[in-house]
């Protein structure tokens, strides 16, 4: 439940049970959205499915855009605590080699995780691999695009834990080669359900060389 910008619900869980009740709609909430699509996804369907009033609904989240917010900023901090954990499994030669794992661990995400075809990082798609809907390209962040707050994120990543330079080109750096991997993801997607695996290779070729180039 963080968000880079500051709170994502309209009240925070303090007791045990309402950090359950909460959870249950975000999980509930990436169910449906399996199942239906975010236009069919109704607050009322959420809270009946977690077994919650509709108005304990009301008092986490404000509204159906303000729960999938929710999911879309727990889908981040799920994807960088994986990184995390594999960063800690593995030795990297450079640290440009976390290319390669944050886009494994991306595309197990797309695999795996409910909801994570339709809402990732914050765009909603109305089918897998896109297009996005309109009004949802600053769902983590009211004044930041999503990928703007994902390279931010992971540049903390590689800056605290894989020593890289901390400096603006490196900020610069980041920013491309997410909607670079961001663009080429969404088109393997779209070519096969489980992500077209030429096209991931062809990513982490394309991010690698990229940050290599760019980057000293």
């Amino acid at each position: 439940m963080t968000n880079a910008s500051g709170g994502t619900l309209r009240r925070r869980p303090a007791q045990r049970r309402s950090v359950e009740r909460v959870e249950r709609m975000l999980d509930e909430c990436a169910k449906l959205l399996d199942e239906l699509g975010y236009e069919a996804l109704t607050t009322k369907e959420v809270a009946r499915r977690a077994e919650v009033p509709i108005g304990t609904f009301y008092q986490f989240f404000p509204d159906k855009h303000g729960l999938v917010r929710a999911l879309a900023l727990r889908n981040l901090e799920a994807f960088l605590d994986r990184i995390t954990v594999r960063l800690s499994d593995v030795g990297l030669s450079d640290w440009t080699d976390l290319a390669d794992l944050a886009i494994d661990e991306f595309v197990a995400m797309k695999r795996s995780t409910p909801g994570f075809g339709v809402v990732d990082f914050g765009e909603v798609l109305s089918a897998p691999g896109g297009p996005a809907l309109r009004g949802t390209e600053r769902m983590l962040d009211a004044a930041l695009e999503n990928n703007i707050v994902v390279a931010d994120r992971l540049r903390a990543v590689i800056v605290e834990l894989l020593g890289a330079p901390a400096a603006p080109g490196l900020d610069r750096a980041l920013i491309v080669a997410v909607e670079a991997a961001d663009a080429v993801l969404k088109l393997a997607f779209r070519t096969l359900p489980e992500g077209d695996p030429d096209l991931i290779a062809e990513c982490k070729r394309l991010v690698r060389r990229y940050l290599s180039d760019h980057i000293t």
